[in-house]
């Protein structure tokens, strides 16, 4: 019988998780190969051989569910989807596409029939947090273990970059696929900049007198974020942190560490960009979603723009074509910040995953395989504009300017980047961070309310014991 005395949070992952539970309140990060407690079924299982290592049925169908986003579906389709059934060409896929993962997929996992694969994406995502702790999540050591797509002598694991394997293991348990190397920053037109002789800004002083002499010249507004979509901005807000007090300014974040909301760093990068807000901001930011940002500085309306490397891609059917796409890394704020200009905020991104109770969890995994080939991840970057974790895919393929221009800050940078991950590990902590710094950028919270409001999210959720902890070392 299942154990029915919820708590608060147990009642909000339910949600999230549209009622799913593991039998007795047993919780698990991830499930093992060929399914997990509470399977519908047993999950479908084929001889391994050297063509088929992961031992998938080859005759058994499987689902593929992609967020129909920023890099839309059509890299599925027509790269990754072909190269699976070349090799396995009995296996029928269906091909789903969706902006909305969680409302999709929510009753289906209720249901006991999860898609085997999903790309798990977008403001509407499932919560990582939840799914793993309720073990929904296939373990894909096998994955890494196996053969790779192009070399049966060299490991899956020995193809991708540690960071990959690092940000998608969850208590231990390798059960994430980020695939999407993502380069954050602040884009803006080269064609822009270069007619009124805008130079990019390498301090603060510098970023906010192009700001004020942006604004003078009446030509754009200097700057805008998806006000709709706060993320956007509290991630230039953490990165600025990060780069003025180090690394372990996030590391705390993500530790729920006390006060690491109201650390000095953070307090000092909020005010930076509460100011920028107060003066600087595209008239009805606040207002307005990512697209209909993006769209207005292709526009030449306004100049700069804080957003992931996905930003070409998701723009590419309304973006003049001298336009010129580019990118620079945040400004130093002092000369004492403690990682020096050109730090970024840059880590493996854009989730993938196995559902474990899935009919046919090794097909996913296997479709993951074909992914992380040379040909599937090298294609996947020259038709979405983005790097992927898979080392050395993007070498001889044509890129677009601004994959070119993130590609090299991301060289530049070297060791020098950052990343937070209680994004994904506690959604509800992301909700109450993103909420908060909507209201921090339209005036309404000073910073001081800011950081006080995310920091009890915080707290409440390390002194809740019915949440999954992860620790970022």
């Amino acid at each position: 019988m299942a154990d029915n005395s919820f708590t608060r949070r147990e009642l909000l992952r339910a949600a999230a998780l549209a009622g799913v539970l593991l039998p007795g309140g047993a919780l698990a990060a991830c499930a093992s190969p060929g399914g997990g407690s509470g399977a519908p079924a047993p999950a479908a299982t084929g001889a391994t051989s050297a063509a088929n290592p992961l031992g998938i049925a080859e005759t058994a169908p499987f689902e593929v569910v992609i967020f129909d986003g920023g890099f839309g579906d059509a890299y599925a389709r027509q790269v990754h989807e072909p190269l699976f059934a070349a090799r396995h060409p009995k296996a029928a896929i269906k091909h789903t596409a969706t902006k909305e993962i969680a409302k999709t997929l929510q009753p289906r996992f209720a249901g006991g029939n999860p898609p085997e694969f999903v790309n798990n994406s977008g403001d509407n995502a499932m919560d990582f947090g939840a799914l793993a702790q309720d073990g929904q999540l296939q373990d894909l050591g096998p994955l890494l273990d196996a053969p790779s797509w192009d070399d049966p002598a060299v490991k899956v694991r020995d193809t991708i970059l540690p960071s990959a394997v690092e940000l998608g293991t969850y208590d231990g348990a390798y059960c994430v696929l980020n695939y999407a190397s993502t380069v954050w920053g602040i884009w803006y037109s080269t064609k822009l900049f270069g007619d009124n002789g805008w130079q990019v800004p390498k301090t603060w002083e510098e970023f906010t007198a192009l700001c004020e002499r942006i604004q003078k010249s009446g030509k754009c507004a200097p700057f805008t974020y998806a006000g709709k979509h706060p993320f956007y901005i509290y991630e230039t807000i953490l990165t600025l942190a990060a780069k003025i007090g180090g690394v372990e300014v996030l590391k705390d974040i993500d530790n729920l560490a006390e006060g690491a909301w109201k650390a000095e760093p953070v307090a000092t990068a909020a005010t930076a960009f509460a100011g920028l807000g107060a003066k600087y901001l595209l008239r009805g930011t606040e207002g307005l979603d990512h697209i209909q940002t993006q769209t207005a500085h292709n526009k030449y309306q306004v100049a700069m723009l804080p957003c992931g490397s996905w930003l070409e891609n998701e723009q590419k059917d309304t973006t003049p074509p001298d336009f010129g796409y580019a990118m620079f890394p945040l400004p130093s704020f002092t000369a004492s910040d403690a990682l020096p200009y050109g730090t970024l905020h840059s880590r493996p991104g854009e989730e993938f995953f196995v559902a474990a109770r899935s009919a046919n969890p090794r097909a996913g995994m296997e479709y993951m395989r074909a992914m992380l080939s040379k040909e599937g991840a090298g294609r996947f970057s020259e038709m979405v504009s983005t790097l992927t974790v898979v080392k050395g895919a993007a070498e001889g393929r044509t890129l677009k300017p601004g994959l070119r221009s993130a590609a090299a800050r991301l060289k530049e940078a070297g060791e020098n980047t950052t990343y937070f991950r209680f994004r994904q590990w506690y959604k509800e902590l992301h909700d109450e961070a993103a909420a908060a710094t909507g209201q921090l950028m339209a005036g309404r919270l000073p910073v001081a309310a800011w950081a006080d409001r995310i920091q009890r999210k915080s707290d409440e959720i390390r002194n809740d014991a019915s949440v999954k902890k992860y620790t970022r070392r």
